[in-house]
């Protein structure tokens, strides 16, 4: 009847064990999915930013963009981006 519960004490600390590893390796997923969705975000933010500015591109020359439009609206796009960093800090 000792050897039985020394027998079951074992086997639960082994599962014990068990769980507390897969608890950290869980925990260390989840931590590196956060960072994932992170990076994913700001992806999706540059994505429509890029998105945003072919718009402003298109608008600006619906026949297509020459170099001398495009350098133009390179540089309205900077200055907007300059303004909005400024109106943010």
């Amino acid at each position: 009847m000792i050897e039985d519960l020394k027998q079951n004490i074992k086997k639960l600390i082994a599962l014990y064990e068990a769980e507390r590893q897969r608890s950290g390796e869980l925990a260390a997923k989840i931590s590196r999915c956060e960072e994932d969705i992170v990076t994913y975000k700001e992806q999706i933010d540059d994505l429509k930013r890029q998105i945003d500015n072919l718009r402003l591109s298109a608008a600006f020359n619906p026949a297509g963009p020459t170099a001398e439009s495009k350098a133009r609206l390179d540089k309205v796009i900077a200055e907007i981006d300059k303004c909005i960093n400024l109106l943010e800090n």
